[in-house]
């Protein structure tokens, strides 16, 4: 009888250890970005954690009515650090490839652009394609979908890999690289600033479903399905009403969402 009542009890424990997993409490949701990648999001001066990413969390806690803490981390530790609990989520301009999928799961995209490359103004390079940049020194951030794709697709060019995109910015302005490939927002909006003023974009790249993804979206750990349905709610929310348009339009001219 005994025996009869332990097992009762193990299992009853049990159960309600699962009940505990299923209704963990998102009341707040700690969200992990890298605040080095404008206009998407970036630290001011004072601190401050401004950009797309940013306002678009913000929406999609709001529309959550969750509380939003965010955690700010080197890309390079970014995923390691989600796996060890430091946040919750990562939002912070992630492409969703299949490599990622092996490590953390994803919501749905919440923005699609395509990569790009930027040069002096006065370079002699005509093209983007792998002929074009033979024998070039190619900067861009590590770990990234652009580095792979610069790597799988210009194999003629030298790539020097940085941790940040402020890093191989510095160096291209400086004549210390030939070129830089990054998300073509990311490298028009540097270029409309001072900072910028030394280089053009030279084209876009055609994307490589299998190295950049099917576009940016939501990190999440794999246990974590209910926040991640929460989220994919979130931004089906935000897009049909009308606040993901109010943060584009503050950000872009066009729509980054994509098809």
């Amino acid at each position: 009888m005994r025996m009869v009542r332990l097992a009762a009890a193990v299992a009853l424990v049990l159960a309600t250890a699962a009940g505990g997993v299923q209704a963990k409490d998102w009341s707040k949701v700690r969200i992990g970005t890298e605040g080095a990648y404008p206009p998407f999001n970036n630290l001011t001066s004072d601190g401050q954690l401004v950009g797309f990413d940013i306002d678009i969390a913000k929406a999609l806690c709001e529309e959550m009515k969750v509380e939003c803490e965010f955690i700010t981390q080197d890309w390079d530790g970014i995923i390691p650090a989600l796996q060890a609990g430091k946040f919750d989520a990562i939002i912070a301009s992630m492409s969703i490839t299949d490599e990622r999928k092996q490590m953390v799961d994803f919501t749905n995209k919440y923005y699609n652009t395509p990569p790009a490359i930027a040069v002096p103004k006065d370079s002699p390079i005509a093209g983007t394609t792998d002929a074009d940049l033979k024998g070039k020194v190619i900067g861009a951030q590590s770990a990234t979908t652009h580095s792979n794709y610069a790597e799988e697709k210009l194999t003629s060019a030298q790539i020097k890999l940085y941790p940040t995109a402020d890093e191989y910015k510095l160096d291209v302005a400086n004549g210390r690289i030939d070129a830089v490939i990054d998300d073509v927002v990311v490298l028009s909006d540097w270029l409309a600033t001072a900072d910028g003023a030394c280089c053009k974009l030279l084209g876009t790249l055609k994307p490589d479903p299998v190295i950049n993804g099917e576009g940016a979206g939501i990190a999440i750990r794999k246990e974590d399905q209910n926040l991640k349905e929460m989220f994919n709610t979130a931004i089906t929310a935000i897009r049909a009403s009308g606040k993901y348009k109010e943060i584009n339009d503050a950000y872009f001219a066009f729509d980054v969402y994509g098809d």
